[in-house]
């Protein structure tokens, strides 16, 4: 690296420190214009705003030396998710951080934040970091001076910068198509909260209306009156029945880690709910293992076919997906083979709609979970097959945009991931 010196992070940084939780823990978090930022919402890829917190006036008062500014620096320092790192997001400021979480404040006349975030997700970092946390201690954990004292590669500002615009303009367009998939997600469910929460079609054509933004042939599929039933008022002719009887709902299993010819070599694409702990859009594009044709004779419910609506059903339970390919399950899955009567996309939306009642369902000591003896009961209201087929194909278009994004993501993020070393170290 041209003109490079090697420093320790404390000559470079104006502050690094972590915070903590306020006094009552997790129930003390009363809700008002600061955010609480955890453990949970660091990842080496992005800031997620997801399981974000806020804490009142007084609690933001408590942990004023943890204030974090824009451009800060986060690094996770304990735990599972020891060594994970991004920039703070400007839109969720006024912030702080609890215990797990580090700010690297740099001195911008020496060091850019987002060179040192750069530098520090490489595998070569992440690698030191995590090597650090595990010595001596029962949980992984970085201290404030093993983080003081890391050394890192400083070229002169204006090429930190340089290499920081090239990283990040690839990290912008990844962040772009994951905004743009949050809207194209947001307008099918809001669809199917009109037509099958809400009513909308129905309600208007009580009324002697055509329904807002619906052609006269959809309308039509439509009923004009509503009846009993045993979730309350429903359209007229609509259907409610267990989901069991809608979708066949099936589990896996993992093969023998002990047996090597179940796994090496191993082709079929295999899934545990660890895969979509860092899902963005519920859409499954890989696994991170797989198994060979004797490890899938292991399991019963075999390879399911791509489209496969799948759902974590422990640990936690409620994650969703529908697989692009054919895919083989562990058992911590209910996976749904949906059909012409209800589609994927319909069934995803319902799953995403009910999920506190699926919640409630799940049972567990340890952990909770829903078995399918407990999810398959569940009543789900059945349209017609007309109004089905209406709905998919109209939300269709907006799975399929959003997979076509989040493949053009995971090809820009193999790029930036292969520049980042080539930038840092030439």
């Amino acid at each position: 690296m041209t003109n490079a010196q090697v420093v320790r992070l404390k000559d470079v940084c104006l502050k690094i420190g972590s915070g903590a939780t306020p006094r009552g823990g997790k129930e003390a978090y009363k809700g008002g214009l600061t955010s609480l930022i955890r453990s949970q919402n660091v990842y080496n890829d992005r800031f997620s705003r997801d399981g974000l917190v806020y804490i009142d006036e007084k609690q933001a008062a408590e942990l004023s030396n943890v204030e974090l500014r824009t451009d800060d620096v986060l690094l996770n320092i304990t735990g599972d998710s020891v060594a994970r790192c991004c920039k703070v997001a400007k839109d969720i400021l006024p912030a702080r951080v609890n215990q797990h979480v580090a700010i690297l404040r740099t001195n911008p006349t020496r060091l850019d934040p987002d060179y040192l975030r750069y530098t520090l997700v490489t595998h070569e970092y992440q690698a030191m970091l995590l090597a650090l946390a595990s010595a001596g201690a029962t949980r992984p954990a970085l201290t404030k001076t093993m983080i003081e004292e890391l050394k890192v590669r400083l070229p002169p500002l204006a090429e930190q910068k340089r290499i920081a615009s090239i990283l990040g303009a690839l990290d912008d367009k990844i962040e772009l198509n994951r905004r743009m998939n949050a809207k194209l997600e947001d307008m099918a469910r809001t669809l199917f909260k009109s037509w099958f929460v809400d009513f909308d079609p129905v309600r208007a054509k009580l009324d002697g209306r055509l329904p807002a933004g619906m052609d006269a042939n959809t309308a039509a599929l439509f009923p004009d009156a509503f009846e009993e039933s045993a979730l309350g008022l429903i359209p007229k002719g609509w259907k409610v029945l267990p989901v069991g009887d809608v979708v066949e709902c099936v589990g896996g299993s993992t093969p023998s880690t002990a047996v090597p010819s179940y796994w090496e070599g191993g082709t079929h694409h295999w899934t545990t709910p660890k895969d979509f702990s860092t899902l963005q859009s519920p859409i499954l594009l890989d696994t991170s293992r797989k198994i060979t044709d004797s490890g899938l004779k292991q399991i019963s419910s075999g390879l399911l076919p791509s489209g496969t609506l799948l759902m974590s059903s422990r640990a936690p339970v409620g994650y969703l997906a529908i697989s692009v390919m054919p895919v083989a399950i562990n058992q911590g899955f209910i996976a749904m083979k949906c059909n012409a009567k209800a589609s994927n996309y319909f069934m995803l939306n319902w799953c995403q709609t009910n999920m506190l009642e699926i919640e409630v369902r799940a049972t567990g000591t340890t952990f909770p979970e829903i078995s399918k003896q407990n999810f398959r009961p569940i009543l789900l209201l059945l349209p017609s097959m007309e109004v089905v087929a209406s709905f998919t194909a109209k939300v269709k278009p907006l799975y399929e945009q959003i997979t076509i994004n989040l493949n053009q993501a995971q090809t820009l993020s193999k790029l930036r991931d292969s520049l980042i070393p080539m930038l840092l170290n030439r």
